[in-house]
């Protein structure tokens, strides 16, 4: 025993002359829950990103567009010519996702009752039992919806705008989150039904699939080659990422991002004005200007943002906007297409500074 020390001092435990020594510790300013928050869902939503690059090959601005969908809750229209990996893309997000997914093949011979279900009569109870459908899925895709006519197009107006089905008078909610992604040949093609103006403006986005670049195009030749299938990519490999209470906690996330009034004034603006842009027959509704807010916001949370600027917004408006305006037919005559018209308005209607 030292001469600094007596048995009546306290002991120099670790524990308690610690605590003692350092009592700023426990009062220190607690982190930012919604900060920290946000910040996980920019990384599970960017390790998606990363998973599905893994079979859909080069299309990244596609692929941005349908995380901002998923996360935003909205549907997608997917248009493109055949073989440039529409489907490959959905079932890639479907690979991804842990929740349940359905897919529905569109023919000319397709009936409503295929798509949300129909009674059944069970002969042993001797009594009619409701039979549900596909669409009663959290992910459900829709392969070449326009190959059908428009009665079975039709079949999806209810469930899209409401979230639920109605059979034999019952009206069923189906399983949350609930996203449709739909993929269509151009109209020009053979064999193809247009989609009527109310199916077409509850799709949150219509993306246009391009063909890929020379660079793309290589890469994604010599992977399909290697495949043990004859022409298309693997998506057993990916990693499943999200269960449908993940894709939920983003979207509740993503809804309570900051969003400025100018930004929401320029939202509302953008729309408005293809109601009266020299060019354009018909302009969008409400529902436009729902969605720029909606998709701003998820693109804002894609990229790691605290509050929405005005180049969220602008970055989805194409894709929100182009297949809610109809193009005036002497435009048409002169080649012009929809994406022009609304690229100038883009330019000419001037975004807030913030």
């Amino acid at each position: 025993m030292t001469s600094e020390q007596t048995p009546d001092q306290p002991s120099t435990s670790p524990e308690a002359p610690v605590a003692q020594a350092t009592p700023a510790a426990p009062t220190a300013a607690p982190a930012n829950p919604a900060g920290q928050q946000r910040q996980r869902a920019s990384q599970m939503l960017q390790a998606l990103r990363l998973e599905l690059q893994k079979a859909v090959v080069g299309q990244r601005e596609v692929v941005d567009d349908v995380l901002t969908a998923l996360v935003a809750g909205g549907h997608v229209l997917v248009e493109g010519v055949p073989g440039l990996g529409k489907t490959l893309l959905v079932r890639a997000l479907a690979k991804c996702f842990g929740g349940e997914f359905a897919r529905i093949q569109f023919t000319p011979d397709l009936m409503p009752s295929d798509v949300t279900g129909h009674a059944v009569y069970d002969l042993q109870t001797e009594q009619f039992k409701l039979r549900k459908g596909p669409a009663f899925t959290n992910l459900l895709l829709a392969d070449e919806i326009n190959r059908a006519p428009a009665k079975t197009q039709a079949a999806l107006l209810e469930v899209m705008q409401e979230r639920q089905i109605t059979l034999e008078g019952r009206a069923l909610p189906v399983p949350q989150p609930f996203l449709v992604l739909a993929t269509q040949n151009p109209i020009e093609q053979e064999g193809t039904y247009p989609l009527p103006e109310a199916e077409l403006d509850r799709f949150m986005l219509k993306l246009r699939m391009d063909y890929p670049q020379a660079d793309e195009e290589l890469t994604l030749v010599r992977q399909v080659t290697r495949s043990a299938k004859a022409d298309m990519l693997e998506v057993a490999p990916l990693r499943t990422l999200l269960q449908a209470k993940d894709v939920l906690a983003l979207q509740k996330i993503a809804s309570e991002l900051a969003i400025d009034d100018q930004v929401l004034d320029y939202a509302v603006r953008l729309a408005r004005a293809t109601r009266s842009w020299p060019g354009l027959a018909m302009g969008a509704g409400p529902r436009a200007s729902i969605a720029l807010v909606r998709g701003g916001r998820a693109r804002a949370l894609l990229r790691g943002g605290d509050f929405v600027v005005p180049d969220d917004i602008k970055g989805c408006a194409l894709a929100v906007l182009r297949h809610r305006v109809r193009l005036a037919p002497e435009l048409d005559i002169e080649g012009l297409s929809v994406d022009q018209v609304l690229q100038q308005l883009l330019d000419q209607v001037p975004a807030p500074r913030l």
